[in-house]
């Protein structure tokens, strides 16, 4: 077995005990420090809770990760379709985790019974907005560019017509869901931070 192969089982094996580790132990002690809505959860509200608690430790991890390859592995950089297959683009798709702790917070938010017009649940909301759109929707042009950039390329050939198509299709395809996404958050947002205050206004204008 190769060096290369033999870290990637330890590293398989070692995140596997680390995560499940954070979600048994750590995160209901730490849940039943920060909240006292914790308690009274179901069983199945309390298992969603601890999965969203590691996920957003999870996406905190790749996406720093994402963030330093991005920015200061020139390997990858110099060449983002060999060395592996297709690492520079995979680390481009892996940079919309950073988006997962807003969303994971706006479900505890729920959860406990926060209210939407709350400045809490409206800062994240605000944040949750602004940063799926810079990690999902701003990074379009310049991920399509490189796709570009490297269309028709020897690399590009070696690819082979399946790994050509696995990485072209699922990716418009996620660049549609993402738009989607994006509208019903800020359609959402509008209706949490404007609509109450276009009420308030229309209220005042009526007395």
């Amino acid at each position: 077995m190769e060096e290369s192969t033999r870290l990637g089982y330890c590293i398989v094996a070692g995140s596997f005990v680390a995560f499940q580790f954070f979600f048994s132990a750590v995160s209901p002690q730490l849940s039943l420090a920060l909240s006292r809505h914790y308690c009274s959860l179901t069983t199945v509200k309390k298992c969603e809770w601890n999965s969203r608690c590691v996920s957003t430790l999870h996406a905190l991890i790749v996406g720093l990760f994402c963030l330093y390859i991005l920015f200061f592995d020139g390997a990858i950089n110099a060449n983002p379709i060999c060395r592996g297959v297709l690492p520079y683009f995979a680390n481009f798709r892996l940079l919309s985790e950073l988006s997962t702790p807003f969303v994971n917070l706006r479900w505890f938010f729920d959860t406990v019974g926060q209210p939407r017009s709350s400045w809490f649940v409206l800062a994240n909301g605000l944040a949750m907005t602004v940063v799926f759109f810079l990690v999902r929707i701003a990074v379009i042009p310049s991920y399509y560019a490189r796709v570009l950039a490297w269309y028709g390329t020897p690399e590009y050939a070696r690819l082979g017509l399946a790994v050509q198509v696995a990485w072209i299709v699922p990716s418009l395809a996620l660049e549609v869901l993402n738009l989607v996404w994006m509208y019903k958050i800020v359609r959402g947002f509008y209706r949490a931070f404007c609509r109450p205050r276009e009420r308030k206004s229309a209220c005042g204008h009526g007395d």
